[in-house]
């Protein structure tokens, strides 16, 4: 059942060195009021699983700069020059995922599968201590599932029970990482009477989310 909280509640319940999903596809559903407010709390040593870097005052940007971070996972770090800094001097440990397996890994957490089979990356580095699986006659990686102890999630609308509905490029992301956390945080731009979202409209259901960032 979720449970409308402030914002300082939501960042109480987020202890240093939790691994956390953000939603969001270069800062575009990304929960902006969450992320400055774990940045300006001063957290410590976390595991963020985001699709990217962003820029450095985009997305997962103000937790990078503010040290915040101990390890990145995600696909791509290109546009953000503090994450690579960072990364060069070891204070920051990046692992980088193809973004087509990084979302298939998140999926694999939310719907409880033991992984993912790919052929992405053989015969490469990456390939180095992962199990081959070979089906059909053609190998492939087997890729483990990917949680978070917190999806964080930014959604358009939200009604009374929770429902939450998305907005361009935020649909990538969002409702697979709602599937993966133990603990689903929603950060809605509007909260909305129940009936106002239609049933086919809604991405994520009420019932995956734990806590919804009330309007006060």
């Amino acid at each position: 059942m979720h449970q409308a909280v402030t914002m300082d509640e939501a960042v109480d319940l987020i202890p240093d060195g939790a691994r956390v999903m953000l939603s969001g596809f270069m800062g575009v559903g990304t929960p902006d009021g969450l992320v400055r407010a774990l940045a300006q709390a001063g957290k410590k040593d976390l595991t963020v699983i985001v699709n990217d870097a962003a820029r450095p005052h985009l997305g997962v940007g103000p937790l990078v700069a503010a040290r915040c971070l101990r390890k990145f996972i995600g696909s791509h770090i290109g546009l953000n020059p503090d994450v690579q800094e960072q990364m060069r001097s070891g204070e920051l440990e990046v692992e980088l995922v193809p973004q087509g397996t990084l979302v298939e890994r998140i999926r694999a957490a939310g719907v409880g599968l033991g992984g993912v089979l790919t052929p992405t990356g053989l015969g490469t580095k990456v390939a180095e201590g992962k199990q081959v699986i070979e089906v059909e006659g053609k190998p492939y990686l087997l890729e483990p599932p990917l949680h978070a102890d917190f999806a964080l999630i930014a959604a358009r609308s939200c009604d009374y029970v929770g429902n939450l509905t998305y907005m361009l490029t935020a649909t990538n992301f969002n409702p697979i990482m709602a599937l993966a956390g133990d603990v689903v945080i929603a950060e809605p731009e509007e909260i909305v009477p129940v009936g106002v979202i239609p049933p086919d409209a809604v991405k994520t259901p009420g019932a995956l989310v734990d806590h919804v960032i009330g309007k006060h």
